[in-house]
């Protein structure tokens, strides 16, 4: 991707469920309106396709794991019909382990997964950390994904800095059963300091099942926030994406990494 050169990015947030195919259904509608007003990435939520455990689901042993198989299947289809990069979250299955999985599908028909590393709590319960490092390349962009409980550890995003990563993608499932503005305001700014850390646009898109604890939004490499839904409502979140020159503050900050990275502080 030269300099100046566009993608038109989109965020989908809306309320996930333990039904697949409704999920389903609310995924095909927003890809099917995304690619009409141009969308060349669109991203969903944290186990979007599946419902997430417990909150929507009861457990990963009650996803019907031959359902997810064709729902893939059909999304993966939908990126090549659309020549649409898709991103959305799902349960992966292996023998008898479980990986709470980011699945990102390429207008060339390529599937490649992302498998959450950071697990506690909920996550412990259900899941096995993935092995992944989460970049890929999107259009000659390097993206990095991330997925939710990763935010709060700058040590993940410090390794997309290393691999050169200028987009990075955090898909949440974060949402409380009671108002909680101080938690999404919090999350909110561990989205703004990871982008001012590693000077990267963050993307960030939440579920919306219950009471939203955290933004689905654009962030700028200085902190930004360019772009953001309005909580608790679904719909499509569009931003144009534009390489630009690094500002004297961005250049800054990339010659101190680097020299921290290097060990040479």
């Amino acid at each position: 991707m030269k300099m100046g050169a566009e993608m038109r990015i989109g965020l989908y947030q809306f309320p996930g469920s333990g039904d697949m195919g409704q999920n389903y259904k609310t995924i095909e509608k927003a890809v099917s309106q995304a690619a009409s007003h141009k969308v060349r990435f669109l991203a969903f939520h944290e186990c979007a396709l599946t419902g997430y455990p417990p909150l929507e689901v009861p457990s990963v042993s009650e996803v019907d794991y031959a359902a997810a198989m064709k729902y893939k299947e059909c999304l993966r289809k939908l990126s090549i019909e659309h020549s649409m990069y898709i991103a959305a979250g799902s349960i992966e299955k292996e023998e008898d382990r479980y990986y709470n999985s980011m699945l990102l599908f390429s207008p060339e028909g390529r599937a490649d997964i992302y498998g959450k590393r950071a697990l506690w709590g909920w996550d412990r319960d259900n899941f096995v950390p993935g092995s992944q490092m989460g970049i890929y390349e999107v259009d000659g962009i390097r993206m990095g994904i991330r997925i939710c409980f990763e935010v709060r550890f700058p040590e993940f995003f410090r390794e997309l800095y290393r691999e050169n990563a200028e987009l990075c993608l955090v898909s949440f499932c974060d949402i409380s059963q009671t108002e909680n503005k101080e938690r999404y305001e919090l999350i909110k700014a561990h989205l703004r300091t990871r982008a001012v850390e590693n000077v990267f646009t963050v993307l960030s898109v939440n579920d919306i099942s219950s009471f939203q604890t955290a933004p689905t939004a654009v962030i700028d490499p200085n902190g930004a926030v360019l772009l953001e839904m309005e909580r608790n409502k679904e719909g499509l979140l569009i931003y144009d994406y534009v390489r630009s020159e690094d500002s004297f503050g961005m250049l800054g900050r990339k010659r101190i990494s680097d020299e921290l990275v290097d060990g040479c502080p």
